[in-house]
């Protein structure tokens, strides 16, 4: 997790960073097979099921197919035009028209994979420590991001940061924001899933939630302001039932003060901050035109190039340069659309139909399995949280592609993984029939 941290904050397959992390991970997986362990799939088996499913995809599209067979996929006619030009016969050609984008892409969803076998046999008290971990890895990207605002040369050499960006140890400053907002619903389940109490952990709890909003304001990522107010408003979903028990030998009004003290305050410092213009976030929202954002201009192109090459897809990863060939005139720039901006348009124009119903799929057992956990009665903080932290990922992802970074990669399955356990939790305490007594 802390080289993930270190160098999984971009997703560009040139980055220094795609080397280091996919060689820790196989490193790591390659150390779990020589000391024995063997993975427990049983209770996270809609998530290996998942990631399986897609790697397996990927692989579909990476196998050669006949010139008959592949001129006759749709989109294809202009690349088999040119062949034409050259003189040269058809080759043999797999699915994905860019294979070498898809080649890289299906080796960085191992990571994820790799990290759902290390994961999935550990104790609760180690999913314990591995949110204590995640939350410290997360306010150490928070202060990295107060270097950069404070106006301190950091530069990255894993990711291609932005010089004068506040985005921590990502690329982009909405996977920053997001990041942040994780950390705004960690921190409440922090405080009551420890045993130190909640006077102890409370107000170190209190104090990073504050410092990840304000970091989330000086970013300057307008999603990040709405993934923000979704974690603050879970958070106090979470820290609601612990508080009430912490404060039940206490009088009543103890606890109404104390809520509406620490809003005002979390109030009067998020209006401080606008004030003295370091909300540039809010800066941001309010003098956007929609005119003048690539998302809005380049959304009729990317709808055009889905329905072109839908149902089959163009091939995973090959969003830049397929966009080059559609991008009209009236879009060219200095820089470059690097992605769609929007996860869910990407995934129908990489994959086609079979991508779409597995997203599908994904987002049908997550709705199901969270409904579980929450409906469900006793202490489920932890897969509430798995639940939570997803909800974030699938908003973030309507605006960008967070979950195109190693590192949020990991943190994906993390939750999916926490949230898988309330499945199996919400089953009889019975043994099954190949258990025993």
């Amino acid at each position: 997790m802390f080289v993930l941290w270190l160098a999984g904050g971009g997703s560009r397959p040139d980055l220094l960073g795609q080397v280091v992390v996919r060689v820790a991970a196989f490193a790591s997986l390659i150390v779990a097979i020589l000391i024995g362990l063997k993975p427990s799939l049983k209770a996270t088996w809609p998530v290996g099921t998942i990631l399986l499913i897609t790697l397996l995809l990927l692989l579909v599209q990476l196998v050669p197919l006949p010139p008959a067979l592949w001129t006759a996929l749709p989109g294809r006619s202009e690349v088999a035009f040119a062949q034409v030009l050259d003189g040269v016969p058809q080759p043999w050609r797999p699915l994905a028209i860019v294979p070498g984008a898809t080649s890289n892409a299906f080796f960085s969803i191992c990571i994820p994979f790799i990290v759902l076998l290390l994961v999935s046999n550990i104790t609760e008290k180690e999913y314990q420590r591995l949110m204590d971990l995640l939350l410290l890895l997360i306010a150490g990207s928070m202060f990295l991001g107060l270097l950069q605002f404070s106006g301190a040369g950091y530069n990255n050499l894993f990711v291609n940061d932005t010089p004068g960006q506040v985005s921590g140890n990502f690329a982009n400053r909405n996977h920053f924001a997001l990041f942040l907002s994780i950390g705004c619903l960690m921190a409440p389940v922090w405080t009551f899933a420890g045993s130190r109490g909640v006077r102890k952990r409370g107000p170190i709890a209190l104090g990073l939630i504050l410092l990840f909003a304000l970091m989330i304001l000086a970013s300057g990522s307008r999603a990040g302001i709405v993934t923000g107010v979704m974690a603050l408003i879970l958070g106090s979903a979470f820290a609601r039932h612990g508080l009430r028990q912490a404060f039940s030998h206490q009088p009543r009004w103890i606890l109404p003060v104390l809520i509406i003290g620490t809003l005002a305050v979390a109030t009067g410092i998020v209006m401080v901050s606008i004030a003295a213009d370091r909300a540039i976030s809010i800066d941001r929202a309010v003098a956007l035109e929609a005119a003048g954002d690539m998302r809005t201009r380049g959304l009729p192109v990317v709808l055009h190039m889905i329905s072109m090459y839908f149902p089959v897809g163009a091939g995973a990863g090959g969003f830049d340069p397929l966009f080059r060939m559609h991008e009209p005139f009236s879009l060219l720039k200095i820089t470059y659309f690097n992605h769609a901006h929007n996860d869910y348009l990407e995934i129908a124009l990489d994959t086609g139909l079979p991508g779409v119903f597995l997203l599908a799929v994904a987002i049908g057992w997550w709705l199901i399995a969270s409904i579980r956990a929450w409906r469900s009665r006793g202490n489920r903080l932890l897969q509430r949280l798995g639940s939570a932290v997803l909800l974030l990922v699938f908003v973030a992802s309507a605006f960008d592609y967070p979950a195109r970074t190693p590192l949020m990669m990991a943190l994906v399955v993390i939750a999916a993984t926490w949230l898988a356990k309330a499945e199996t939790a919400s089953r009889s305490a019975l043994p099954g029939s190949d258990q025993h007594l």
